[in-house]
């Protein structure tokens, strides 16, 4: 092996493995692959954020701040232990807040998983302790829901009426939200109007239609046809009553889809701006300095298909690294159809980590040493054929 490549620069910028992995250990196994091929190698570990899972603590990580714990209600009914974030060195009170750290998918047992019923109740719990601690700003990070009520629950906690044709409050959930019959918001915590709520959102998930929130990540969070049906009607009513009772037009909001219509929640209840995710998160950790100065990018994310290319972290970071010219290998839990598709976003190669049959008990069991041996025969594979094709 060269002098060149045992000095290899390599930045290791993953996604979490929804249910099996945090990002940052899977950062540290990646790079403890990259490790094994290349032991002189400079790593970078670069946990990325979605606004998922893991979004407050490697935001805390990357920025600096403290964590706070809260406890606040899961998306079943059951208390749940969460944290909210505040980050140091900021002219405003900085807060960051993850939803699924109250209405995450991890969250709902396997036997429970209903998005008819699951609740953003949580997630309203938690902008209260914010602004409890004097927050006078608020970073949210939507993604890894279990819920599909457009931020009905939310809106309770927060002190809004969600009403029924008798005058009756409606149950925070998605089903309950076809008999919404009109919005109060006289009860509203008037802190809202005096702080900014940003949200970073995937600008492609869409309210309502075929590419609707509970079409897509309905069946993934164990809605069957007939519940699929009954979420989309309950959000077509919700975008109907917030249109005429709080003159907002939340249909054609990019990213109000987001963790099952929250975004459009978000920003009819609470006043919130979205953004898309990338562009708020990245506006914080500097990726395109580290870029300047890496040889090789590693990402990964737990399935690769057609539609990363449509705002998950590989496909972005990838784009990003096209741009410095530099190669980028993926790894993934599972790899989908239309994987192919990736590589017009930059992604030069995808590997599979499952390398022999097995249950996905055993492969979310084993998915740190998995990553790790993929990592580590990425990276070989990548220094022989760079032999073989070095002129």
């Amino acid at each position: 092996m060269s002098k060149k490549h045992r000095r290899l620069r390599v930045l290791v910028a993953p996604s979490g493995f929804k249910e099996g992995l945090g990002v940052r250990d899977v950062a540290d196994a990646i790079a403890r692959g990259v490790r094994n091929a290349l032991p002189r190698a400079k790593i970078t570990r670069m946990p990325m954020i979605d606004g998922g899972e893991g979004f407050v603590q490697t935001m805390v990580d990357l920025l600096g701040g403290e964590l706070y714990p809260v406890t606040v209600t899961g998306p079943v009914g059951q208390p749940v232990d969460a944290h909210i974030g505040f980050l140091s060195g900021r002219r405003k009170r900085t807060a960051v807040i993850e939803m699924a750290a109250a209405a995450g998918l991890r969250l709902v047992p396997r036997a429970m998983r209903d998005p008819t019923k699951t609740t953003s109740y949580g997630v309203g719990e938690m902008i209260l302790a914010a602004l409890d601690l004097g927050a006078e700003r608020i970073l949210l990070g939507c993604g890894d829901s279990g819920i599909n009520d457009a931020g009905a629950g939310m809106a309770q906690a927060l002190g809004i009426s969600l009403l029924d044709a008798s005058g009756q409050p409606i149950a925070g959930n998605g089903a309950a939200l076809r008999s919404l019959e009109r919005i109060d918001v006289t009860g509203r915590d008037p802190r809202l109007k005096k702080i900014s709520i940003d949200v970073a959102v995937n600008p492609y998930n869409m309210l309502l239609g075929e590419a609707g929130v509970a079409r897509v990540f309905g069946p993934q969070k164990g809605a069957t046809p007939d519940q699929v049906a009954i979420l989309e009607q309950g959000l077509q009513m919700f975008a109907r009553v917030v249109r005429r009772d709080l003159d907002i037009d939340v249909e054609p909001l990019k990213g109000g889809g987001a963790s099952g219509g929250l975004g459009a929640g978000l920003h009819a209840f609470a006043f919130a701006r979205l953004h898309p995710r990338f562009d708020l998160i990245l506006r914080h950790i500097k990726l395109d300095r580290r870029l300047a100065k890496t040889d090789l990018v590693m990402t990964a994310e737990g399935g690769i298909d057609g539609q990363t290319r449509y705002g998950k972290v590989p496909a972005e970071i990838a784009r990003r690294a096209k741009r410095h010219k530099l190669p980028v290998l993926a790894l993934a839990g599972t790899v989908g159809s239309g994987v192919e598709t990736t590589r017009k976003v930059g992604i030069d190669a995808v590997f599979s980590i499952l390398n022999r049959p097995c249950t996905l008990e055993d492969a979310i069991r084993e998915t740190e040493n998995l990553l790790t041996e993929t990592a580590e025969q990425a990276v070989r594979l990548m220094l022989a054929t760079r032999s073989v094709l070095r002129p």
